[in-house]
């Protein structure tokens, strides 16, 4: 099994500690024989190299850069005809730069600040071309700010229906009139549809499991009347993915993965064992990508060493649908004449039509051109860039 050194944040959170209870609104059971099972336990799988062109299709933007456009290249969400990036979280800039989809670089927009029509922070956009909108996922507001695409105000709402005691980790665009949202921290329906107009849940989606899980350790500081706590978790993971025009959620607490059907049924898609419930240390199930033919997925055991600050450690795994079995795996970009690497821990879900992206630096791309180790388009942007250029942006697109 190939390791990868996943960087461990610790940083101070506030444990939140009233939560919305809502009562249960379906009921699913296990009786679909096309359910793949998995051994969350399991080790030693043997091992695959593929490339990532084989089984998806790939379109590279090189992002223009300018006065005003010098960014990292952080996609926050992709249409058909923009692209909003901005910089990494711990600059917290503010800055939303709009690209259109061949990179040119359109306008930068900055509604950073503390009144009622500006966000205190950038956690992500969904941007909603067919009403010309953009949602701004403010966690430190707790809010959801509505902008158009030049950045005017339209609106805003809480998360949870004005309660301020939980916010939404995952938003995406599900329909013209609602975003499909998962919120991390509550113990009954983490899963809603929610108004785009005023943030009122239309739909709850009630996935069954017996106690709430978190992949995280804390340590209290005693500081603040014993409310701030040094935190410790594993990185990024995702909760919710478009695939085949359905919705697959992922709640780490309970031992069934569901695709969430157009109709809101829930039908078992993935089911892993021993279940989390019975696990000390908890190993939890993380989905990674989708493919038509590869699902990946990842294993994180629940253990940290504050010494050391090193911990979760992973196992990385694919199920083959056409195999119809499970491996260790490595991806490479096939637009390089050496086994360049893409590692699928990185990469976050978009929409129905774009899989992930993948973000490559210029100064890398640059070096490889010079050894002559690229070919294809990206051969030809690289020839184009210097090394304090923007990164260019690799889609990672499901196959037609």
């Amino acid at each position: 099994m190939r390791n990868i050194k996943i960087m461990k944040n610790i940083h101070i959170i506030w444990i939140v500690l009233s939560l919305m209870m809502i009562g249960c609104k379906k009921n699913v059971s296990l009786e679909n024989g096309d359910v793949i099972m998995i051994d969350v336990a399991k080790d030693g799988y043997s091992q695959k190299e593929i490339i990532l062109q084989d089984f998806m299709d790939v379109e590279y933007i090189a992002l223009e850069m300018n006065d005003e456009f010098i960014n990292q290249g952080i996609v926050l969400d992709i249409g058909k005809e923009f692209i909003l990036v901005k910089n990494r979280n711990r600059i917290n800039d503010g800055n939303i730069f709009v690209y259109d989809r061949t990179g040119k670089a359109i306008r930068k927009i900055n509604r950073k600040g503390q009144s009622g029509e500006e966000y205190i922070s950038l956690y992500s956009i969904n941007l909603d071309e067919e009403n010309k909108e953009m949602f701004v996922n403010d966690i430190l507001g707790k809010k959801i700010v509505v902008y158009d695409l030049y950045g005017n105000f339209k609106r805003s709402f809480k998360h949870k229906n004005g309660t301020d005691s939980q916010f939404y980790s995952d938003i995406f665009n599900y329909d013209r009139q609602h975003l499909i949202c998962y919120d991390e921290y509550n113990k009954e329906l983490p899963f809603v549809l929610i108004s785009k107009q005023n943030g009122h849940i239309s739909q709850e989606i009630k996935i069954p499991f017996k106690e709430k899980k978190f992949l995280s350790q804390i340590k209290k500081t005693g500081e603040n009347n014993g409310q701030a706590v040094i935190g410790a978790g594993p990185g990024r993971y995702y909760s919710i993915f478009p695939f085949n025009d359905n919705w697959i959620l992922s709640e780490l607490s309970s031992d069934t993965v569901y695709t969430c059907m157009p109709d809101y049924s829930l039908h078992p898609f993935i089911a892993r064992t021993p279940s989390i419930q019975s696990m000390n240390p908890e190993e939890g199930l993380i989905i990674r990508l989708f493919s038509d033919r590869y699902y990946f997925m990842e294993s994180i055991k629940n253990i940290y060493d504050w010494d050391t600050q090193e911990g979760f450690p992973s196992k990385y795994f694919m199920y083959d649908t056409k195999e119809q079995s499970f491996s260790g795996y490595t991806v490479y970009n096939g637009d390089f004449t050496t086994k360049k690497e893409i590692y699928m821990s990185m990469i976050k879900p978009i929409n129905h039509e774009i899989a992930s992206w993948y973000s490559l630096e210029a100064y890398q791309l640059v070096e490889s051109y010079n050894k002559g180790e690229l070919k294809g388009i990206l051969k030809e942007i690289a020839s184009k860039l210097n090394e304090d250029s923007n990164p260019v942006i690799m889609l990672i697109k499901y196959k037609k």
